[in-house]
């Protein structure tokens, strides 16, 4: 699969802290982006799927979207910059379960101004590697 030119900027020049708040990118998201280690559990997947957000990886949001949902065409908004992660709640999703659940809040600044969505994210393993199924929008 081709990368982005987002995808390529992200890799070649990360940042510094990582988007998801969980500290340095190098050490918290950075290595789930690159496939250098699988998420453990749900929670940590719902946090590098909001980096992969925040940084544009297209790539690693496809590959961390389970087959059946995943979206055939996926465009993210350049005028859409996701600011911060709130996790609300985690139910199941551990290290040694194989599907869970995380509720999140997920603030962001777009061309409307500023704004806030609101989820419960379902998630289950496949060939044991946690991905994202569905979510319901709340709020």
């Amino acid at each position: 699969m081709t990368r982005s030119a987002a995808d390529t900027r992200a890799a070649a020049d990360p940042p510094l802290d990582c988007p998801c708040g969980g500290g340095l990118y190098a050490e918290c998201c950075g290595p789930i982006h690159a496939g250098v280690v699988a998420a453990p559990t749900a929670e940590r997947l719902m946090r590098s799927r909001f980096s992969a957000f925040a940084l544009g990886l297209l790539y690693y949001l496809r590959r961390s979207w389970h087959p059946s949902t995943r979206p055939a065409e996926l465009d993210l908004d350049d005028e859409v910059v996701w600011r911060r992660l709130q996790i609300v709640d985690t139910q199941g999703g551990g290290e040694d379960a194989d599907q869970g659940e995380v509720e999140f809040r997920a603030s962001f600044r777009g061309a409307d101004g500023v704004g806030l969505m609101h989820e419960r994210s379902r998630f289950v393993r496949v060939d044991g590697l946690w991905v994202y199924v569905d979510g319901d929008q709340l709020d």
